[in-house]
């Protein structure tokens, strides 16, 4: 059936413009103005905390104007192609247009999810923490699958990544790892990845070649910022030092600069050893136990909300997404039934498509 190209350039006009219109472009320029006003104060650096705070959120804000006028432009430009490829007698030229017309129903597509993130923290950046869970060596090898499997994500869309700390098992694979995703959204982006992770394989550490299922847990939360007022008292934190280890035990420097704080009252439990100095480390876990105890709180209050609401399906941890690689390939989501045969590809970092549905199935969830 031959498509009828101005309808659906028709139909991607009017979904932009209603983007436009639930981000408010004309807000969003105006708060550039006054983003770049402060930016440019001479001594915004004498607090280096808010001035990286205005400058993230400028960036942030340009980006998002950006993305919303070039894609108004590609929208405008395709009826152009489509009426120059209808002059080419040799059907290239329409192809051209078909796949530029493609890629940006994509995209529109791919920015029409954000405009789905209005909870109070998702548009900050994340921080992600992998832990394997039951499955010994093979869970251990199946959590650093998981990290490489969102590094290699973050790497297609070129979000800044900050490796933590990472603990390396005996064996092969993780432990566990903690990083921070830098990018507008991350943290209401990836928070549908929160969960337990399964993996059914044949198992390469099975001299018998049997089919093993491990599982690994992925912790969301979002960045604490200046605004958030998470007290802590020094007296409920114990402080460790240790030196930094690698894969197999190598020890990665000869000094105790990793630094692992214990928040007593609660039990969490936050390490970092990448950067150089003891004192960068414990400030950097110091911010990462205020994230974890941030999101705590924001549960906290979420179950009082659902307790009121008599709901108690809050709680979407638990098993979210099965993984397959035999005796059939296959990875499916277990909460809203998304699913595809290629594995690899997700594997490889290609999951944008469980994360859209993710946040679609939030959406639909919490009006339902």
């Amino acid at each position: 059936m031959a498509r009828e190209y101005n309808l659906e350039i028709n139909e991607i006009g009017a979904t932009l413009t209603s983007i436009e219109k639930v981000l408010d472009l004309p807000k969003l320029e105006a708060e550039a103005v006054e983003l770049e006003a402060a930016a440019g104060v001479p001594n915004l650096w004498d607090d280096p905390e808010k001035a990286q705070a205005v400058t993230s959120k400028l960036s942030r804000v340009q980006s998002t104007i950006a993305r919303l006028k070039g894609l108004r432009r590609r929208v405008d430009d395709l009826p152009v192609l489509f009426e120059l490829a209808a002059g080419e007698p040799d059907g290239s030229a329409l192809l051209d247009a078909e796949s530029e017309l493609d890629s940006t129903v994509k995209a529109i597509s791919e920015l029409e999810v954000t405009t789905l993130l209005n909870g109070e923290y998702d548009d900050r950046d994340a921080l992600i923490t992998i832990r394997s869970e039951a499955g010994g060596v093979e869970a251990a090898d199946w959590a650093e699958m998981l990290m490489r499997m969102y590094l290699r994500y973050c790497e297609r869309h070129e979000h800044k990544v900050d490796v933590l700390e990472t603990s390396y098992a005996e064996e092969a694979g993780i432990k566990s790892t903690t990083f921070r995703v830098s990018a507008p959204y991350a943290y209401g982006t990836l928070s549908v990845e929160q969960g337990t992770h399964r993996l059914v394989r044949i198992s390469p550490f099975d001299s018998q070649s049997r089919r093993h299922t491990s599982f690994a847990g992925v912790e969301v939360v979002p960045v604490v910022e200046q605004s958030d007022h998470i007290e802590l008292d020094e007296k409920e934190i114990r402080v460790d030092v240790y030196r930094s280890s690698g894969p197999g035990g190598q020890g990665v420097n000869t000094t105790d600069s990793a630094v692992r704080l214990t928040h007593i009252p609660t039990g969490i439990v936050v390490s970092c050893q990448n950067e150089r100095s003891q004192i960068q480390n414990k400030a950097t876990a110091m911010a990462v136990l205020q994230s974890k105890l941030l999101e705590r709180r924001r549960q906290e209050e979420q179950a009082k909300i659902n307790a009121l609401k008599g709901d108690n399906s809050g709680s979407w941890g638990n098993q979210m997404r099965s993984y397959v690689l035999a005796p059939y390939q296959m990875v499916k989501d277990l909460r809203n039934n998304h699913e595809t045969g290629n594995t690899s590809a997700v594997l490889n970092g290609e999951i944008d498509d469980f994360i859209e549905a993710g946040i679609r199935w939030r959406r639909s969830a919490s009006h339902s």
